[in-house]
């Protein structure tokens, strides 16, 4: 084929493809995730009949963002790191599918 046959510069535009495409799906999961956190604060907010309670609320939101937040981002840092060995295994391992004809 010719990814084969080229080698090297395929498999590198490849791999920032694929690096990509989980970056940006990680992120988009991100802001979905801040938007319906947020969402369901300002949405229950009014229900919430003690201050105490309201600000244990805010408190868990604020928790859940920011710790799924810095896990993404270190997980995008790490991909970024090894991303050669991530994706070519990804890579070598989808071709053998399509050469098998599983894909």
């Amino acid at each position: 084929m010719a990814e084969q046959a080229l080698g090297a510069p395929i498999e590198a535009a490849r791999i920032e493809t694929m690096y990509r495409n989980d970056c940006r799906g990680a992120w988009t999961l991100v802001v979905l995730l801040w938007a319906v956190i947020l969402f369901v604060l300002i949405m229950t907010w009014p229900y919430i009949p003690d201050t105490r309670i309201a600000v244990i609320t805010a408190i868990g939101a604020a928790a859940i963002l920011i710790f799924n937040t810095a896990s993404i981002r270190a997980m995008v840092k790490h991909y970024e790191e090894d991303k050669e060995f991530i994706y070519s295994l990804d890579i070598e391992h989808l071709d053998a599918m399509r050469q098998r004809g599983r894909i």
